[in-house]
């Protein structure tokens, strides 16, 4: 641990709190000037429209808002001034953000997106005041390269050469990737936070992209996307939609990879040994095509893929791969290590699922949804310094690791600064007539179209349901769709104290249709229940669950790193030795009689006669930090055998 940043991200996150309780909220973005191509049967809502209350994601996110106050823009900004010219007088940082690391740039990219997500979500001043000073800074930097020998628009922490040499066919890590995440945090500097200049700073960027890929043959270009290149064509489709410029679009497609895309498109995974994430932000940027184009072949990449990982490849938690690559899902038995779920594939699994939820409104989208960002998302964040996790160990015995403040600026710590900044993007959806709550998330949500404000008051999952209380100023006609998640054998509804007679059926949507008036309360009753579920391909290894929520077992602290799991590199505490698996003893279908409630603690649970050597407590894995802990358990006949383990 660094005992001096615990403190300081205490009370930043108490000043934070005190400066956005009384700050404006910010004003919705302008509306795309390309409409979608095709009917989206429902849309998110603008961050600006939701709040969350007190509860566990409300604190993940002020955890993350005090972060990223307490961040040094100018050492983010080193490099940039570096390659420009320009006097840096800042100390540079470590990890992936060292002088030396080719994937140098790509954090002030992710910091962008994080404040400029953060503003929308809190409407904290500050915020914007670092997005405009970051953005003034990289403004300058663009106007600078052509003076160091660089094309006009080039904007990046490391020299163009970079590119030729990824175009040459040479070894070079991911340019792609580190411009996409400065494109993609131009963009919500722009969109969340109304900065003229980052869209400005973006069309440049797009105009010297568009130089350099037109000197490129189809066959260089496709070769140069074997290189991970995160989402590139997601981002100028989105740029596109922005300036309505055609030629965005165009660029856009030209980063499809159809060595990945073609065998999707014809319905055929052969995901297999592919680095998981270089391949997520390729779908999103289909789906986005799709949006603005209709075309039907990018809708059939996205929704097949989203099909082979959300459902067959992936962990009990909602996250996916193993050392950051698919592997067969015959095997998963084979794949229980320090390295499984690299969180930035559940961001950007979540990002998808978004899209597809949009043009189909399909509940399993939402039951998947659910399950990775309470249990993989929600479960990332170190409570104590807002740390977060790169992978998320399956492996029995073992424990989460952290990034630290100064010297590790992973992938997945740049996504981690965005997750927990836009917590309000889903809970809601809105078509004309209906608003949706898909998460049991404490919040409100304004409704602008029909002046309505819903309040969702909930301690979810500690409490099985909701009470939902509308205000308007007239009565008004809607249908509240409250969603009947996949785990919920049944549910009850009353309004205004009295019970509705309602038939619904699990992974639904529950359509209560009437004129609201100003005060109406829902109460939404979803008894929770324990239930086990295999690991794929092996049923006699499972996971416990209460509702919706993975419980992992408490295996103590007995043998962690003395720096208490904060590590520079992802890979340094992998091969610590864990202790032996236990295992259930027991017939399957007595394993939930073998489970109870632990008296006077909210979701706690111990087994009784269940695990050998030794019974263990059972607790939310979102809540397990700082301690070893198991998710799958093997499974042997009785009587115990200690050589099994």
């Amino acid at each position: 641990m660094h005992p001096p940043v615990r403190a300081t991200v205490a009370s930043l996150c108490l000043a934070a709190c005190l400066r956005s309780a009384g700050a404006s909220p910010p004003l919705p973005p302008e509306p795309d000037k390309v409409p979608p191509a095709i009917s989206l049967k429902a849309q998110p809502f603008d961050l600006t429209d939701v709040r969350l209350l007190d509860g566990p994601f409300r604190d993940a996110m002020l955890r993350d808002q005090a972060l990223l106050l307490g961040m040094d823009a100018d050492r983010l900004l080193y490099n940039f001034r570096v390659t420009a010219g320009l006097p840096a007088t800042a100390q540079p940082l470590g990890g992936w953000e060292a002088p030396t690391c080719q994937l140098r740039g790509h954090t002030i990219g992710h910091f962008l997106s994080a404040l400029s997500l953060m503003y929308a979500s809190t409407g904290n001043p500050a915020l914007k005041q670092k997005v405009d000073y970051i953005v003034a800074q990289l403004a300058q930097c663009q106007d600078a390269m052509p003076a160091m020998g660089y094309n006009n628009g080039f904007l990046s922490a490391y020299p163009e050469s970079f590119f030729d040499t990824l175009d040459a066919g040479g070894k070079v890590w991911a340019p792609y990737y580190t411009l996409h995440k400065i494109m993609a945090g131009l963009l919500d500097a722009y969109v969340h936070c109304g900065n003229t200049q980052a869209l400005q700073v973006d069309e440049r960027i797009a105009d010297w992209l568009k130089m350099r890929v037109s000197r490129l043959t189809p066959a260089v270009m496709q070769r140069s996307l074997r290189v991970e290149q995160g989402g590139m064509s997601e981002v100028l489709a989105n740029l596109y939609a922005l300036n309505a410029d055609p030629s965005c679009l165009k660029l856009a497609g030209q980063f499809n990879h159809w060595a990945v895309l073609a065998p999707l498109a014809a319905g055929n995974d052969h995901l297999d040994t592919l680095h998981a994430n270089t391949q997520i932000p390729k779908i999103i940027g289909a789906a986005r095509q799709y949006e603005l184009t209709g075309d039907p072949q990018m809708r059939a990449i996205a929704q097949f893929f989203w099909d082979r990982v959300a459902l067959h490849r992936s962990w009990i938690i909602g996250g996916d791969s193993d050392a950051e690559h698919f592997f067969p899902i015959t095997d998963f038995s084979g794949h229980l290590s320090p390295v499984t779920a690299e969180t930035c594939n559940t961001y950007n699994m979540l990002k998808l699922t978004r899209h597809l939820f949009a043009w189909d409104l399909d509940p399993a989208r939402m039951d998947f949804y659910e399950r990775a960002l309470f249990n993989q998302i929600l479960a990332s964040q170190d409570p104590d310094t807002g740390m977060v996790t790169y992978f998320v160990p399956m492996k029995t015995g073992h424990f989460k690791v952290y990034s630290t403040p100064f010297d590790s600026f992973w992938c997945c710590m740049g996504t981690g600064l965005e997750s927990h900044a836009k917590y309000g993007d889903t809970i809601y959806f809105h078509s004309p007539d209906s608003l949706y709550v898909n998460l049991f998330i404490a919040s409100t949500v304004h409704w602008t179209d029909h002046g309505v404000t819903l309040r969702q008051d909930t301690q979810f999952p500690a409490q099985q349901g909701a009470t939902f209380t509308v205000h308007c100023a007239r009565p008004t006609q809607f249908v509240l769709q409250l969603r009947h998640p996949a785990w919920a054998a049944s549910v009850t509804v009353s309004i205004n104290g009295r019970a509705q007679s309602i038939a619904s059926q699990p992974s639904s949507y529950l359509a209560l249709d009437r004129t609201w008036r100003d005060g109406d309360t829902i109460e939404y009753h979803l008894p929770m229940a324990l239930h086990t579920e295999p690991l794929p391909g092996n049923p006699s290894t499972v996971g416990i669950l209460y509702g919706p929520i993975v419980l992992a077992g408490d295996m103590g602290a007995e043998g962690l790193p003395p720096s208490g799991q904060e590590a520079r590199d992802q890979l340094q505490f992998n091969k610590v030795p864990d202790p032996p698996a236990p295992v259930i003893v027991c017939p399957p279908a007595d394993i939930l009689n073998h489970i109870h409630p632990i008296p006077g603690s909210d979701l706690a649970f111990k087994t009784d006669g269940l695990l050998k050597p030794a019974d263990l407590s059972l607790i939310p894995f979102y809540r397990i930090h700082h301690q070893r802990y198991g998710i799958y358990w093997p499974m042997q006949s009785p009587p115990f055998r200690a050589a099994a383990y």
